[in-house]
């Protein structure tokens, strides 16, 4: 009896050494939140200008500044398909005032290419999910493929078709791949770096369809220069409400959708982490960023940290396993 008590005192000794070896930690993290932020932010965006992540984080980086009053920069730092920019957040002081707004295919990336300079469950910390997507499979307007059927066509015949996506291993270069393999069609994949040179090219006829994110052609196919064919996810999309989706025409299992998130690099402290969130959030449900949301047909996000740790766990397992079927690696 004597031997328990003394090993639950040691227990409680140790538990209260620990507590008190904490708390000088906790007491500096708690501090830098309250004064956070006292100098400029970054926010890192891992692909060329012009596109929708950009375009969405230099929505929120205005709204940021004049929250908080301290300057946002946006600073795009495009490369290896979005692992120089993400590497670079990786890599920073963990302090909150470097962030990275990237897009959901960071979770794929473990399970195509064999060397990633970073871990994505390990190197970051979570902030919150800003929005989700829909890709769109899309032609110029004066193009003969006038719809998913014809597309399929062309893709049987000895013809077949090349086709662009906004990076090897995105969701557009997957759910692709994944089609081709059900309908037997044959194709050349085209990746770009962003989805902004995608739009480019598809516009001017040098790629006979091009898988591109809702929100960067949103402003092309409201002006009628890209025609929607199909609409990935399971909802059609507002910016082209008559264009079907996958699981209307019949091919399921591309549901999928992308979406954009915020990242710190690990070992921000939690408070600040915390405080990032609460404020990314309370921009995404403002009126201002609803309405830019629903012009872009963007379903709006806004998870807590571990809301969002639970996503990318849920659905890196989910892409690694489509992957795998779909039998697409690279280098």
């Amino acid at each position: 009896m004597t031997h328990t008590r003394n090993r639950a005192r040691r227990a409680l000794l140790a538990c209260a050494t620990a507590a008190l070896a904490a708390a000088p930690w906790l007491a500096r993290a708690a501090d830098a939140a309250a004064g956070f932020p006292s100098q400029p932010i970054r926010i890192i965006v891992p692909y060329p200008a012009g596109g929708g992540t950009d375009m969405l984080a230099r929505m929120v980086g205005n709204q940021l500044q004049k929250a908080w009053g301290q300057t946002v920069v946006v600073e795009n730092m495009a490369g290896a398909l979005g692992q120089l920019g993400m590497n670079a957040v990786a890599r920073a002081k963990p302090d909150g005032y470097t962030i990275v707004l990237g897009i959901s295919s960071f979770l794929q990336a473990p399970y195509l290419y064999k060397n990633i300079p970073y871990d994505i469950y390990k190197d970051f910390e979570p902030i919150t999910v800003l929005a989700r997507s829909s890709n769109l499979w899309t032609v110029p307007e004066n193009s003969p493929i006038k719809t998913f059927d014809d597309m399929l066509e062309q893709g049987k015949s000895g013809k077949g078709l090349n086709y662009g996506s906004y990076g090897a291993g995105t969701s557009a270069h997957l759910h692709m791949e994944q089609l081709m393999r059900e309908t037997g069609m044959k194709g050349t994949h085209v990746p770009y770096k962003g989805a902004a040179p995608l739009v480019n090219d598809a516009l001017g006829g040098h790629l006979d369809v091009g898988v591109v994110d809702v929100t960067t052609s949103a402003v092309h196919v409201k002006a009628g220069t890209l025609r929607v064919l199909a609409v990935d996810g399971t909802r059609r999309v507002t910016t082209a409400p008559d264009a079907p989706t996958l699981e209307e025409l019949g091919h399921k299992g591309l549901g999928a959708h992308g979406w954009f998130g915020f990242l710190a690099p690990a070992g921000t402290p939690e408070p600040i982490v915390q405080k990032l969130s609460a404020e990314l959030n309370r921009i995404i449900r403002s009126p201002e960023m609803s309405e830019a949301f629903a012009s872009l047909s963007l379903q709006p996000g806004g998870t807590t940290p571990q809301e969002t740790r639970d996503i990318m766990a849920s659905e890196g397992k989910s892409w690694g396993e489509m992957i795998k079927s779909v039998g697409v690696t690279l280098e």
